[in-house]
């Protein structure tokens, strides 16, 4: 079923575009809270965003359409989206919403759901709201007597503090570390730095000052550069780097060498894994983890399942099968122990807990595995199905020839953003360079014929 609104991460867009618009805001929350609305109690739904500037007009247009089915509001400001997760069930709330386009520039916006379990809704509830949204909007508003109200949670951000503090193990502390944290001026930007602080670190923090149009510009997980050079210019001994909305985690060591989503997830599932609470010595990961992490498990006993890009296709597999480790090379790390979604800064109390334990530098505890030569290149389309074309398929289907046994090939429309990724991976660095770019052109051409 082809979706009108919803991707593989809720629904995104530019804002005041459609679908990222004030009247869709409203609809989403009309149509959720009829989807929730389930027995005679009061109904109550929490909702957190970002700093984007666009928030200010999301976060009115959700709240309206949730009042008008009769259900109440919990607002809690700027909060990341694993805090909202975890308020959603703490506050017993029957729907948990997260205004935010997460990684993407301040000109996005977006809305993700959560059940009254804090995990992320399924295809199929997202279809059902979606038959709500196109239906008879008339049909769910409340009687006047019955509509909702809207509070204020004020310790919103102590709360979220607390649970996270909570998940670092007992009788260990960070006093006497340095850590460089880089919050990308979005949610965690008061968060992030008052954990580690509480903990004893002593903290340089950066991405702190959010203007509602600096979110992850040049900061933050998916630009780690800043993150790397302040490390080595106060000599820390670690560097953490959040998205916009602070489920994703990437860092650094104390040289300044990243350490991506990959090999945190080596370091924390080894961990788990010898002391034996490695659920089904299993770690989850999409097709866009590298080779060298499968390998690097099996080397040590635990297997890798992989399943399609998307944090929440992880999590999927993981309550599958109960497995307690999963998460994506860009940062999502899922720790099922503590967490119903991907939390940057409970992974990254993991990894802090972990440098402790073992009492070595970063570089020696973090950087578990060479990874394979990878490259990703992304193409711009503005309509069309450019991997339709034969020219594509043609280009496609050599690039699998010249890696076949040597490496991997992996093609797919971004579910967020208008591109195609083309990655490749293999042993002979050279050879998936031309692959990706024999590919990528072939795209191009489509694209830009078609534009």
């Amino acid at each position: 079923m082809t979706r009108k609104y919803f991707g593989t991460d809720g629904i995104r867009g530019t804002a005041n575009e459609a679908p990222m618009t004030a009247d869709v805001a409203l609809a989403v929350g009309q149509a959720a809270g009829a989807e929730f609305t389930r027995g005679g109690h009061r109904h109550r739904v929490v909702i957190g965003k970002d700093t984007r500037l666009s928030g200010y007009m999301i976060e009115p247009a959700l709240t309206a359409g949730f009042i008008s089915v009769g259900m109440d509001v919990t607002l809690v400001g700027p909060l990341p989206t694993p805090a909202v997760a975890m308020l959603t069930r703490s506050l017993r709330c029957d729907l948990g919403v997260m205004i935010s386009a997460s990684h993407n520039p301040f000109e996005d916006n977006g809305i993700k759901l959560f059940g009254p379990d804090g995990f992320k809704l399924s295809d199929e509830v997202e279809a059902r709201i979606e038959a709500r949204m196109s239906g008879d909007i008339a049909t769910l508003v409340a009687a006047p007597n019955k509509l909702g109200r809207a509070v204020r949670l004020e310790d919103a951000v102590g709360r979220y503090i607390e649970f996270v503090k909570n998940t670092f193990p007992k009788g260990l502390t960070l006093d006497g570390m340095k850590i460089v944290v880089d919050c990308a001026h979005g949610a965690a930007y008061k968060v992030a730095p008052t954990v580690l602080r509480e903990l004893g670190a002593e903290v340089i923090a950066l991405g702190v000052a959010p203007d509602g149009f600096n979110i992850n510009k040049d900061c933050g997980s998916t630009y780690p550069q800043a993150m790397m050079k302040e490390v080595v210019a106060h000599k820390a001994d670690l560097g953490l780097a959040l998205d916009g909305d602070a489920d994703r985690l990437v860092a650094c060591d104390e040289k300044g060498q990243l350490l991506d989503g990959d090999q945190l997830m080596a370091l924390v599932a080894g961990n788990l894994h010898r002391a034996g609470k490695l659920a089904g010595n299993t770690v989850v990961a999409t097709v866009m983890s590298n080779l060298g992490l499968e390998k690097h498990l099996a080397s040590l006993g635990m297997t890798l399942e992989r399943t399609q890009v998307g944090d929440r296709y992880v999590v999927e597999r993981m309550r599958e099968a109960g497995f307690n480790v999963g998460g994506e090379q860009s940062g999502h790390i899922i720790l099922g122990d503590f967490a119903t979604t991907g939390d940057g800064l409970i992974a990254a109390l993991q990894v802090l807990a972990a440098c402790r334990e073992a009492a070595k530098p970063a570089s020696q505890v973090a950087r578990l595995f060479k990874p394979y030569p990878q490259l990703l290149k992304n193409v711009r389309f503005s309509g069309g199905q450019p991997l339709e074309d034969d020219t594509v398929k043609r280009a496609i289907r050599d690039g699998e020839a010249k890696l076949a046994g040597n490496g991997r090939l992996l093609i797919r429309k971004s579910g967020t953003e208008p591109l195609i990724r083309v990655m490749a991976e293999g042993k002979d660095e050279a050879m998936i360079g031309r692959v990706v770019d024999d590919i990528v052109a072939a795209v191009a051409r489509v694209a830009g014929a078609a534009a």
